[in-house]
């Protein structure tokens, strides 16, 4: 007989939930992590980012409340408070993982985890066997092999910015994905001279380039280098190639390296075991199961989507079908990708889902777009008036109608882009879309008048 029923490897967002979500089905679980609950995301990743982007917000905000016939004078910023607000969050949110994972009675053990073969799993020498594995091992940020990068104090990755005893003076960022433009704009408003450079020819190359191209010019402090390949660092100074193949280089006293994450497929017995591995990490299927028998792989491991919410779902997945497998088929428990909202919490704020203009005419669609301003609602305008940056792009298919993506920028896009997400999850056209009642003044009325503004031919 096996020592637990399910064995999660990770206590990252994936592993955390699935095994909550198994310990209140009854099913006697073992979460092993090696660190502190919460996984990346909690740790040094989305929560400190959101911590302190609050935190430079409201020093945006007070700078300039005068606007709104709030005076706030000798407004400053003590960087060790913000660093202290920070850490108090994040302890206060990893103790709350570790409480919820008591409730559901599931034994949580801090150690490295090997994964030997299916239902083999050791922890600190001790083989532990149970019915089912979940992988759950996370992501690693992606230092790329350039010259002068390598044991270099003055280049950090993610976690090493999150840390920093003071704000830069001058930061260069390597990188212009999600990571990157968060901390562009967080350290852009605490005052740093900030410059961008970034390989493809647009930002935030999953948002659609008319709204991405709209969030560049929107984020105010900071200079951005598109089409650029970065050759070399020499102390703080970046050397990179532009679009016309002349040589620059940006001076800086820190370089941010946020090229991106890849799935962590070492170190853990992966290839030992017979792990099926991809170019995008550990394979799986719609309902995250691997080539292995009884053996599941959820969140950042996978590659399919590098993102907290994404492995949420994962983890339910898994844990669905371990539960009751006919249930779940039925419920249609399985990923979909597509349906998978992002968030970028800079200022301005974005997000979006589905599929972006471009994509969809190269998935073969007939398509539709509308883009409207924000200026469109009332609360948008009582908050950031007329000329704020925002706006909301909604894609359709001619024929069907069906919507197949929303993409916003502004103010609470993050906070409203679920509404869309349940809209391609449920497989809504422009018309249902129409007869859904948003509330009155929203900016969540943005997606509403992009409905309306599509075209009824």
């Amino acid at each position: 007989m096996a020592d637990y029923d399910v064995i999660v490897l990770g206590g990252g967002p994936g592993g955390y939930i699935a095994a909550e979500r198994l310990g209140h089905e009854g099913r006697k679980v073992l979460l092993v992590e090696k660190e502190s609950l919460g996984g990346t995301c909690l740790n040094v990743g989305c929560i400190p980012t959101k911590s302190l982007l609050n935190s430079a917000k409201l020093y945006e905000h007070a700078r300039h409340s005068a606007t709104y016939g709030v005076t706030a004078t000798d407004v400053t910023y003590d960087w060790p408070t913000v660093q202290a607000w920070k850490a108090d969050v994040v302890g206060k949110l990893v103790a709350g993982v570790g409480a919820a994972e008591k409730r559901a009675g599931v034994e949580v053990v801090r150690a490295h985890g090997t994964f030997l073969a299916p239902g083999v799993v050791e922890v600190e020498g001790v083989r532990r066997t149970s019915d089912h594995v979940i992988l759950a091992t996370g992501s690693v940020p992606v230092m790329p092999p350039i010259p002068g990068a390598e044991d270099n104090p003055l280049v950090v990755d993610s976690t090493g910015l999150l840390a920093v005893e003071a704000v830069p003076r001058r930061l260069a960022v390597i990188g212009g994905g999600v990571i990157g433009v968060e901390f562009a704009s967080l350290f852009a408003a605490f005052g740093s001279h900030v410059e961008v450079i970034e390989m493809l020819p647009e930002i935030v190359p999953f948002m659609d380039d008319d709204l991405a191209g709209r969030l560049r010019k929107a984020l105010s402090g900071v200079t951005f280098h598109l089409g650029c390949r970065v050759t070399a660092i020499e102390g703080g100074t970046v050397v990179y190639t532009d679009a016309k193949g002349v040589e620059q280089r940006s001076e800086a006293d820190l370089v941010l390296m946020a090229v991106g994450r890849r799935p962590l497929v070492d170190g853990w017995g992966a290839a030992e075991a017979g792990l099926e591995v991809g170019p995008r990490g550990v394979v799986v299927d719609d309902t995250m199961r691997t080539n292995l028998p009884r053996t599941w792989a959820v969140g950042d491991l996978t590659g399919r989507s590098l993102l907290a919410h994404a492995a949420y779902r994962m983890g339910e997945i898994a844990a669905a079908h371990i539960i009751d497998p006919v249930a779940a088929a039925r419920a249609g428990q399985r990923l979909r990708t597509d349906t998978i909202p992002w968030a970028v919490y800079s200022m301005p704020e974005a997000a979006g889902v589905g599929l972006t203009e471009a994509q969809a005419r190269t998935r073969g669609h007939d398509v539709l777009t509308a883009t409207v301003p924000l200026a469109v609602s009332g609360r948008f305008v009582a908050e950031n008036g007329v000329r704020g940056p925002g706006a909301v792009k909604l894609i359709a298919d001619r024929r069907t109608r069906a919507v197949l993506g929303v993409h916003m920028l502004g103010t609470y896009a993050p906070e409203t882009i679920w509404g869309a997400a349940t809209v391609l999850e449920t497989e809504l056209t422009v018309d249902d879309l129409r007869q859904v009642v948003f509330p009155h003044p929203t900016v969540s009325e943005g997606i509403r008048e992009a409905a309306w503004a599509i075209k009824n031919d």
